[in-house]
């Protein structure tokens, strides 16, 4: 299938998506990858489908989208490989734009070195960059790259796409338990304020990954990469993307699911949380009753305390 949804999406809001890469052919064999093993690990761009195919698919889903009074926010490719793989990908983009809704897509950053990917990069209207490592062994590690990719090369090709992109520009950082990170976070933080995204996702497997051993990373240390990514860019620009099913962005009225939705998205300080109570004319045992029941968590960090929402994807992994 090419094209599907519209899905809900924290990131693009209601995105019909486009799979243009079959089952599985990656640059990257990520551990905690939840579509599956990489089948086929190939670099070189070729084709897959016919360009007039995808667009016909897409065509026909969004049609049937309007049919049923649905809103489409972005029409967004994130296949079951590696989007940039795809050697027809920047005349598929031109052809879609004839459907006038925004493009979108996610990548794994590979191919981003290639003049020829970063100028079909800059045809959409939003990009999200993986950004899991800035050190050789770590990225190794977590992502499995192709051997014959150079990280120093993915990350110069960042740059220079930034230098040159005028859409929203996202990175997404995957962190998983039983990895030392070290000062990992305080060199990817240097490298995002040279970056300068839009937003800076951090994320944790939320689905079975294809390798056993792998679970989230715990609160402490997403809460710890938070905080290192928001003093290098800014707090506003630091969001989580950890699974939670409610609407992250919704202010319900009801105290208990507004601090939910908000801890979802980032970390609250405890005089923020304080701020929100008297607004609500509410009291601190609500927060107490949130602890109590394992739907939120306390967190330290530079002698402060913070609250996040609790992660149900590491009972569920």
């Amino acid at each position: 299938m090419i094209a599907f949804g519209p899905v809900p999406s924290r990131r693009l809001g209601k995105s019909l998506g486009i799979n243009n890469i079959p089952d599985k052919v990656c640059s990257y064999a990520c551990v905690y990858c939840q579509i599956g093993r990489t089948l086929r690990m190939e670099i070189e761009r070729r084709s897959f489908y016919p360009p007039g195919l995808v667009f016909e698919e897409v065509k026909r889903k969004v049609e049937e989208a309007k049919e049923k009074g649905e809103h489409i926010d972005y029409l967004t490719f994130v296949p079951d490989g590696e989007p940039t793989l795809d050697a027809n990908l920047g005349k598929e983009i031109e052809m879609l734009k004839s459907l006038n809704i925004p493009l979108a897509i996610l990548t794994n950053s590979s191919l981003i070195w290639r003049e020829d990917v970063r100028e079909d990069l800059l045809k959409l209207d939003f990009v999200s960059l993986k950004l899991d490592a800035v050190t050789e062994d770590l990225w190794r590690k977590v992502d499995r790259p192709h051997k014959s990719l150079k990280l120093d090369k993915i990350l110069e090709g960042m740059l220079e796409f930034r230098k040159e992109f005028k859409g929203k520009l996202v990175t997404e950082t995957m962190l998983i338990d039983g990895i030392n990170y070290g000062d990992e976070f305080k060199k990817i933080a240097k490298f995002l304020r040279k970056l300068n995204p839009d937003i800076a996702y951090i994320a944790v497997p939320t689905r079975p990954p294809w390798e056993k051993w792998v679970k989230p990373a715990r609160e402490e240390v997403i809460n710890l990469a938070f905080q290192t990514f928001a003093e290098a860019i800014g707090e506003e620009k630091v969001e989580y993307l950890i699974g939670y099913e409610g609407n992250a962005f919704a202010f319900t009225g009801n105290v208990e699911e507004d601090i939910l939705s908000i801890a979802a998205v980032h970390p609250m300080r405890e005089d923020a949380l304080k701020e929100l109570l008297k607004k609500a004319n509410a009291e601190w045992d609500v927060v107490e009753k949130l602890i109590a029941e394992g739907k939120l968590i306390e967190l330290e960090y530079g002698g402060k305390r913070f609250y996040m929402r609790k992660l149900k994807s590491r009972e569920l992994l």
